[in-house]
């Protein structure tokens, strides 16, 4: 199953060999910065030892796609059976992983007013797919997939009922992650699981008995806690104090509360965390950003907590939750309230838990296997 995800400039990839019990990855790999001049192509093997890596003219996800099935077969790997796309956003339509067909496809263009800052890449990814591997089942998985069955209380946004009618709701996002960290935890699945997905884009996630019963993000994944170029939640009288006020419309505050906010727009310098690190004892600004991004999370997860009624274990996963040891304990100190303690040596090395043994719950970090999960998917469909 050859899985593609694909990002603002860039395309991760992987293939695997799923059965029903374990999946075996084959190659990965990632062509990041296509358009650019800094374009660059890598891939790994299983052990994640490099077997690839150079500066391609990669003009596009046309040119990306190419190069991967050129790899695939450089390297003699098995053909790929089907071909597994990570879409952030199905629309009120699409709530379940699927084969992609015509009308399917008529239904992913229609959501992308709902994400239109991921679903033309998503979507211009599945045409180049489907003209290069033309006899191979597509299937589409959603990001928001896992979240299709929170309860109401949850999902209704406190909108007029017509609004509501046109599926503007609360969708929930980074569901590919959330599943497989469900999967990883397996016989060990905790009852009330709370999930801190944390990289540029960011989520917490209140998972019961398997199920998401809310999560931070709302209609759109910009919503919810800061994140490297995203506002997260703000007052609505914000927007319409800009629109009114500075006669912003919607493409300006788009671009505002998209690409220019977050840890960016508090720091003035990087939306990295790892930029930010680098400069904060000096620099005002950019502690503050990191103060607030950590701050943000932790009452988001103390207010999932109560949704739960309670906490057995909370996971930290995406690029900045299993890396940044720093930011782990800032959200965690934060947390004594639930009573949340964090190991300081084995949170610098990423133990498992990183919790010490005074902890009420276990504070685990797991790796976030979107790509794997893909094909998982795909496998089950085709």
């Amino acid at each position: 199953m050859l899985a593609l995800n694909s990002g603002s400039s860039s395309l991760k990839f992987g293939l695997y060999r799923v059965r029903s019990l374990h999946t075996q990855r084959l190659v990965t790999g990632e062509a990041e910065s296509f358009g650019e001049e800094t374009a660059v192509f890598h891939a790994e093997d299983p052990t994640g030892a490099s077997l690839l890596r150079e500066s391609a003219a990669l003009p596009s996800q046309k040119d990306a796609v190419i190069r991967i099935a050129r790899l695939l077969t450089d390297l003699k790997m098995p053909a790929p059976q089907s071909v597994g796309h990570r879409i952030v956003h199905g629309g009120p339509k699409l709530r379940h992983h699927c084969v992609i067909n015509d009308s399917v496809l008529d239904k992913l263009n229609a959501a992308v007013a709902f994400a239109p800052l991921h679903m033309p890449r998503a979507l211009s990814v599945i045409r180049f797919a489907e003209a290069h591997f033309p006899a191979l089942p597509q299937v589409a998985c959603f990001d928001t997939s896992f979240h299709a069955h929170m309860p109401d209380l949850a999902r209704v946004l406190p909108i007029p009922h017509e609004l509501r009618a046109d599926g503007v709701e609360r969708y929930g996002f980074h569901g590919l992650s959330c599943e497989s960290i469900v999967r990883q935890l397996g016989g060990a699945l905790p009852s009330k699981l709370l999930i801190a997905h944390l990289g540029n884009g960011a989520s917490i996630t209140a998972v019961k008995d398997g199920q998401s019963i809310d999560t931070s993000m709302g209609l759109t994944p910009t919503g919810g806690i800061i994140m490297g170029t995203r506002s997260g939640d703000l007052d609505p009288g914000v927007l319409v104090y800009l629109a009114r006020q500075k006669k912003l419309d919607a493409t300006q505050l788009e671009e505002l509360v998209d690409r220019r906010s977050g840890l960016l727009g508090v720091s003035g310098i990087s939306a990295d965390l790892r930029d930010l690190h680098k400069v904060a004892h000096s620099n005002t600004d950019a502690r503050l950003a990191i103060d607030m991004f950590c701050y943000s999370a932790a009452k988001q997860l103390a207010a999932m907590s109560a949704a739960l009624g309670g906490v057995d274990t909370i996971v930290f996963t995406g690029g900045v939750g299993e890396n940044d040891a720093q930011v782990r304990t800032l959200i965690c100190g934060h947390l004594g309230v639930i009573g949340v303690r964090v190991d300081a040596a084995r949170n610098r090395d990423a133990g498992d838990p990183i919790s010490d043994g005074a902890s009420r719950c276990p504070v685990r970090v797991l790796p976030s296997q979107e790509d794997e999960q893909i094909a998982r998917q795909a496998w089950n469909l085709c």
